[in-house]
């Protein structure tokens, strides 16, 4: 199973999910993608298995991901002040892979009916969901 995880701005989400997945199983193909270094590295940092940065890596996992997991941000164009371009938006949208959106409000992305809640626990949910789909 190949999970995706893309994150940007400091990649505290991103770090939190790796961590969790790399904790509960090595047979996932983990693959940490940052819309920018800092994001990148903090993956990295957190066990990610395969790391890469930008645009066109975002192109290219999309194709064949099982699961997408990353803040909401990932599926609007110029979102995270600017770092997701249309592109991949787009690829993300596309993608057969199942998606798992972690509501950030900084995206100007609200999801109604969803109860505010710390960061931290979006993420816990998150990565709960995460772990019933890898089964």
């Amino acid at each position: 199973m190949k999970v995706v995880v893309i994150d940007g701005q400091g990649g505290k989400i991103g770090k939190a999910i790796v961590d969790a997945v790399m904790k509960l199983s090595k047979d996932v193909e983990l693959v940490a993608i940052g819309t920018n270094s800092f994001a990148t590295t903090a993956m990295i940092k957190a066990g990610a298995q395969y790391a890469a940065t930008g645009e066109n890596p975002v192109l290219v996992s999309a194709q064949d991901a099982d699961i997408i997991v990353g803040p909401v941000g990932i599926i609007a164009a110029n979102s995270l002040m600017g770092e997701v371009t249309p592109k991949m938006a787009l690829a993300i949208s596309e993608s057969k892979a199942e998606k798992i959106l972690i509501p950030v409000t900084k995206c100007k992305i609200t999801v109604a009916g969803v109860a505010p809640m710390p960061m931290n626990d979006y993420v816990e949910a998150a990565i709960k969901h995460l772990i019933e789909s890898i089964g």
